[in-house]
């Protein structure tokens, strides 16, 4: 009996198998594609149990920028108590260059069994084929024109004034105009780059709060977008690019009619259709006359602030000891670009060392960019007598004055008191300083002082000491050497190590904020985090980063495709994630957290083999 059953299962098993077997394939409506066209590839797995799915890795899209993807869906069916379900992964990709280009295989991993789909070969064309694109074919099956929903659908970015003086702040607001339904959440297609621009994102709702504006004699519903506070960084004529969105719009599909009542009956809105059309909603350009400041009557101090500040400063004591630290705070707050000032200059008198400071700062995001910026110095008095600190001056461009202004601390006294090792120090320089406790001090000339000492063990504890301590020296020193030959021979994992401490170092902040589940906090840092690499590893001026910027750099260094579409998907979705959160937050932040370390490595390991080739 329970021979019949294992057949029975046996032929079970084997009918299900003959009937769904496993199939994972690759598809595109179309081999020939315009060079300015968006079209879709598909990978779609088929078989028993979905489930068994446990990952997927898709092609190199060599030749291709990826604008939205991976897009996945599953779907499940039950034909004579039988299961058997389909899983696709779905992306929206456009030509960079005409010519013929392959897409390789996607692999995916389903119980102990790998699949791969065969290659696809794109033939791309300067202009549009003749076969309607996806976006295209869906606006023709619903009588729609391009110009129909761009009549109806737009964004208007908006600057609070056109001309600028050099470092003041523009402030750019990008608002959403529509009269169409809304099917699901936008996509970021293209961020806006700021060429010769620095760039201060202004807070703004995660959900976009929509309202009822009239426009050329239209009501539409509004909402904000975006907001970003920029400060030109050289004078003339900048411009904006613009924002691309695509937008799931939704369309209504009538009946035709043939002249018949009940035609016009089911023509009422009530029995309408309603289909998604895929759009892409551009901004317009933003140009800008920035004007440069006077050239006459600079002062001294001036280091290219801008706004409107004061300054204050604050010491730690005014009577000290000599070798004892005292702190010196200087604090600039005011309206303007906060994250870009310096460190005003700092004279000390003779006998004072001085470190470099703490720098701190709180800048509001929330309208005209303001805040405060702190710098505390460390100074310590070498040698005894009364000095004087002289003033710290500051000075800034106050464009509503249409002149420079200069501020100044007040003189500080301290009162430098011999300290406790006895001698005086006074006249000398730092460097004499150090020298003179390395050189002979004093004579003595009597010698009262001495005394006969107890006898002392041969084999005490300092003997010991001496003689143990280098053995154990020596066995760390060779542990250490070992451990370095090891990774010198393993180049890729010390240069994964390397990369993976950079990427950890980086993130730091951005951490504290995922686990404090600050979306917003979250998403500004890791972003400003990601640019500060970006500068620091092509040497880019503050002012001159831009996402195009970073690209062209990683370009000319022939750096992978699918490593630059991945760092310009975080960076989008990052974009993306500040006026469209997802709703499960703690999850989206700490897949964007593992994906940007995982860039950063990758981009270090990169970088590091190109410089040693």
């Amino acid at each position: 009996m329970l021979r019949r059953n294992l057949i029975g299962i046996f032929l079970i098993l084997l009918y299900a198998a003959v009937l769904y077997p496993q199939t994972f394939t690759a598809s595109v409506k179309s081999t020939t594609v315009g060079l300015s066209d968006q079209f879709e590839v598909s990978f779609n797995f088929s078989g028993q149990d979905i489930n068994g799915v446990k990952s997927f890795s898709a092609p190199a899209f060599k030749g291709f920028m990826i604008l939205s993807g991976p897009n996945q869906s599953t779907s499940m069916q039950i034909i004579n108590g039988a299961v058997s379900g389909s899983r696709s992964y779905s992306y929206y990709l456009q030509a960079q260059n005409a010519g013929k280009f392959t897409i390789g295989s996607a692999i995916i991993k389903y119980n102990d069994k790998t699949f791969s789909t065969q290659p696809i070969t794109i033939t791309v064309e300067k202009g549009s084929p003749k076969s309607s694109s996806p976006q295209q074919q869906q606006q023709s099956n619903s009588n729609v024109s391009q110009k129909d929903i761009a009549d109806n659908l737009f964004i208007l970015a908006t600057a609070d004034r056109e001309k600028v003086d050099l470092g003041d702040q523009v402030t750019v607001t990008y608002k959403l105009y529509t009269r169409l339904g809304i099917a699901s959440q936008m996509q970021v297609a293209k961020l806006p780059s700021y060429e010769g621009l620095w760039a201060e994102e202004i807070s703004v709702p995660n959900n976009i709060t929509f309202s009822t504006e009239t426009y050329k004699g239209k009501q539409y519903r509004v909402g904000i977008l975006k907001k970003v506070a920029l400060f030109p960084s050289r004078a003339g004529e900048l411009s904006v690019s613009p924002l691309v969105l695509d937008i799931p719009v939704q369309i209504q599909q009538k009946r035709k009619s043939n002249n018949n009542l009940f035609d016009d009956f089911f023509n009422d809105p009530f029995f309408n259709t309603v289909q998604k059309v895929n759009y892409n909603a551009k901004s317009n350009t933003i140009k800008l006359h920035v004007n440069p400041q006077p050239s006459q009557n600079i002062p001294k101090s001036y280091n290219g602030a801008v706004g409107n500040y004061t300054l204050t400063s604050q010491i730690s004591s005014t009577s000290a000891k000599a070798n004892d630290p005292v702190t010196l705070k200087i604090n600039i707050s005011g309206s303007g670009n906060i994250q870009l000032l310096n460190m005003p200059e700092i004279t000390l008198p003779a006998g004072f060392d001085k470190y470099d400071p703490k720098t701190s700062e709180q800048i509001n995001r929330t309208g005209r960019i303001n805040g405060s910026k702190t710098f505390e110095y460390l100074i310590v008095p070498r040698s005894p007598g009364k000095k004087e600190i002289p003033p710290i001056q500051f000075s800034y461009y106050n464009p509503e004055r249409k002149s420079y202004v200069t501020l100044s601390t007040p003189t500080y006294s301290i009162d430098v008191q011999p300290g406790t090792g006895g001698g005086s120090a006074s006249g000398y320089t730092k460097e004499e300083i150090r020298l003179l406790g390395q050189d002979i001090k004093y004579i003595k000339t009597s010698n009262n002082d001495i005394a006969r000492k107890g006898d002392t063990s041969l084999l005490g504890f300092g003997f010991w000491a001496a003689a143990i301590l280098p053995l154990i020296l020596l066995s760390g020193l060779i542990i250490w050497k070992r451990r370095t030959d090891k990774l010198a021979g393993n180049l890729q994992l010390m240069r994964y190590q390397r990369a993976q401490k950079i990427a950890r170092a980086r993130f730091k902040t951005a951490k504290t904020f995922m686990d404090a589940n600050d979306q917003n906090g979250f998403y500004a840092e890791i972003s400003q985090a990601l640019f500060g690499y970006l500068e620091d590893k092509f040497h880019i001026p503050k002012a001159e980063m831009s996402l195009d910027r970073a690209v062209d750099e990683l370009q000319s260094k022939n750096t992978d495709v699918e490593l630059i579409n991945n760092l310009k998907g975080c960076i989008e979705k990052c974009e993306y994630a500040r006026f469209a959160p997802d709703a499960d937050g703690a999850t989206a932040m700490n897949d964007m957290y593992n994906d940007l370390t995982k860039v950063i490595i990758e981009l270090e390991k990169s970088l590091s083999v190109k410089k040693n080739v």
